[in-house]
């Protein structure tokens, strides 16, 4: 089951359980989609894989599956990421 995790990792934006931009990776790290796009490039910045819509838990399930709440904050170094991707 997946964490749906709270926040995007570089931004630290909210990114609640029903949130139409959330972004998640193969290990669900979480990022939003602007973040995916404009900053990472679509490529993973902890795996180096690539980003889908993170599924939306439907609210009546939320009681018997909640959402996780921990925060994982941690900004993208970017220009090591950039090159990074760019030796691919």
């Amino acid at each position: 089951m997946l964490e749906i995790r709270p926040t995007c990792e570089h931004c630290n934006k909210t990114l609640p359980f029903d949130a139409q931009e959330a972004m998640i990776c193969t290990f669900e790290c979480t990022f939003c989609a602007q973040c995916v796009a404009t900053v990472l490039q679509h490529v993973c910045p902890n795996c180096g894989g690539n980003f889908t819509k993170r599924p939306i838990r439907p609210k009546t399930l939320l009681e018997k599956y909640p959402v996780s709440t921990k925060t994982i904050y941690k900004p993208v170094d970017v220009e090591a990421h950039l090159k990074r991707i760019q030796k691919k």
